[in-house]
C-alpha cells in the first residue's frame, strides 16, 4: 500500500505537475455547496486528470477509457487524489422501470458524500450534464444516506471550451466539475525548471 506522503507519491505528482493542475477543475461548487465544502470540493478536483499509466487502445472509446481506469484502479485513485473511495462501475440505476448506469461512482470520505464520474472520449458537449445531473439525483435518492451531503458530478471530456463550460453550468442546481483528461502532460517546463 502507497501513503500520500511516500517518496514515489510525491515523485510522481511533481512529475505531472499535479500543482498546477489541482483545483482547476471548471465547477459551480461555490454557489451549490457551502463554502468549507466548496472550497474542499474544488481542491478535489483537477484540470485535466493525467492518465498516464494507460496505453492508447484503452483511450480509444468511452468503455475502453471506463475499463482501462478500473484495470488501473490504484493509478487512478492516486490521480483522483485523497479522501477517494471506489464504489463501483456502471452502478445499476433504476427509475420507475428504466434502467441507466453511471460510468463510475466513489464516496469522498470527507465530503461525505457520493461523487458521480463520467467519461467522454469526446469534446465537451452541455448536453452531457443533462444525463450527469439524472445520475446524481438517483443516486441521492436511492444510495445517499442521511449523513451524506449532495452527490457531487464530475465530467471528464477528452477536450472542452473553458467558456462553454462556464456557461453551461451557470444555472445548474447540483453541484457539477467539468475537466478534461490527457495521457500526457504537454505543456514544457518553464526554463531554468529541474535545475
Amino acid at each position: 500500500m502507497v501513503c500520500v506522503g511516500s517518496v514515489p507519491v510525491r515523485l510522481r505528482g511533481i512529475d505531472s505537475r499535479l500543482h498546477e493542475r489541482v483545483g482547476r477543475a471548471i465547477t459551480n461548487f461555490s454557489s451549490t455547496l457551502p463554502d468549507d465544502d466548496s472550497d474542499l470540493a474544488q481542491q478535489a478536483t483537477c484540470d485535466p486528470y493525467l492518465f498516464d499509466f494507460l496505453s492508447a487502445s484503452e483511450t480509444r472509446r468511452e468503455r475502453d477509457l471506463e475499463q482501462g481506469l478500473v484495470d488501473h484502479v490504484r493509478e487512478f485513485l492516486l490521480e483522483l487524489g485523497q479522501g477517494f473511495a471506489f464504489v463501483g462501475r456502471q452502478v445499476r440505476l433504476e427509475l420507475a422501470g428504466d434502467e441507466f448506469f453511471c460510468d463510475l461512482l466513489f464516496h469522498h470520505v470527507p465530503l461525505h458524500c457520493y461523487v458521480v464520474i463520467e467519461l467522454k472520449s469526446v469534446k465537451f458537449d452541455p448536453a452531457f450534464l443533462g444525463q450527469l445531473g439524472l445520475y446524481q439525483a438517483a443516486v441521492d435518492d436511492m444510495l445517499a444516506g442521511p449523513g451524506d451531503n449532495p452527490t457531487i458530478g464530475l465530467l471528464l471530456c477528452r477536450t472542452k471550451n473553458d467558456v462553454v463550460a462556464e456557461y453551461a453550468l451557470r444555472n445548474y442546481a447540483a453541484p457539477i466539475g467539468v475537466a478534461e483528461w490527457t495521457t500526457a502532460v504537454t505543456t514544457p517546463l518553464p526554463e531554468g525548471a529541474g535545475v
